[in-house]
């Protein structure tokens, strides 16, 4: 009698990630690429100096994806070090709006700070400035269908 296969029989393990240069955050930017959030889904904690995202995350890493349809997972992706938040066309008061993460790139500054500049669709931006770059991605629930049912696409 055989089995139907499971998460873990595809070797696909929730990811738990870390950057500290700009080679892991290419990764991570990477993965993260058409992540969608509600706004009420990010939280700056200024005396913890962190700011982080809950995501639903495509997955982009997904090998199965020729046996099965699209997924997403939620996923916490943080940022330490952080001495401040701006934001720029995002209208934060609307409690209903949902953004999507397109990539996040570091500016450096003067050794080791510099700013991560989050760039959302829709010409939205996140900009932290921090002492120094610490992310972790973090995958929290198990993948879901993604409901679209379609793999996310820039194509016009």
């Amino acid at each position: 009698m055989s089995a139907d296969a499971s998460f873990e029989d595809g070797a696909e393990r929730p990811l738990n990630l870390g950057a500290m240069d700009l080679d892991d955050l290419k990764v991570i930017s990477a993965l993260v690429q058409d992540a969608v959030f509600p706004i009420t889904e990010m939280k700056y904690d200024r005396k913890a100096r962190r700011f982080a995202l809950l995501l639903n995350r495509f997955r982009w890493e997904d090998k199965g994806q020729g046996r099965h349809a699209p997924e997403r997972v939620q996923t916490v992706l943080a940022f330490d070090n952080v001495l401040g938040v701006a934001t720029q066309g995002i209208e934060r008061g609307d409690k209903d709006m949902v953004l999507s993460l397109l990539t996040a790139e570091w500016e450096a500054g003067t050794a080791p700070a510099g700013k991560l500049v989050l760039t959302l669709a829709g010409d939205g931006a996140i900009r932290l400035d921090c002492e120094a770059l610490e992310v972790t991605l973090k995958d929290v629930t198990r993948p879901y269908r993604a409901p679209s049912r379609k793999r996310p696409s820039h194509e016009s």
